[in-house]
């Protein structure tokens, strides 16, 4: 049986070039619905209305940064089982081995090939369903 598209991806950046590029990128190549939040907070209120199949989360944002705003979604049983893959720069292997105890479903480092980052979505969206 073939493992189903995320309908929704939330993406999550206080960068908003980079929040603009990976939501084209995802609903253009590679045809997924995405949207946006600035910052952590702004998602938790936002999963909370709409939960997402899947988040992308920056590491490095002022205020509530992704490692807190992941741990908030994994402390509510609503939330808790959605999704998320960081994006971040901070990519030396003792961190990401951090972010998978974490409790992260992936890790695309930053800067990424836009034209990768669907593969590497999907690769980490069919691993999370294999499981």
């Amino acid at each position: 049986m073939p493992i189903e598209l995320p309908k929704q991806i939330l993406i999550v950046d206080d960068e908003a070039d980079i929040r603009s590029v990976v939501q084209i990128t995802l609903e253009i190549s590679g045809g997924l619905e995405a949207e946006t939040c600035s910052s952590g907070a702004a998602a938790i209120e936002f999963i909370a209305k709409t939960p997402p199949d899947l988040v992308l989360l920056d590491v490095m944002m002022p205020g509530m940064d992704g490692p807190e705003t992941l741990k908030r979604l994994k402390a509510e049983p609503a939330t808790a089982s959605i999704p998320v893959i960081f994006m971040t720069a901070k990519v030396q292997p003792a961190e990401v081995e951090e972010y998978y105890r974490m409790g992260v479903a992936g890790v695309v480092s930053k800067p990424f090939n836009p034209r990768e980052l669907v593969n590497s979505v999907m690769g980490f969206w069919t691993k999370i369903h294999a499981e």
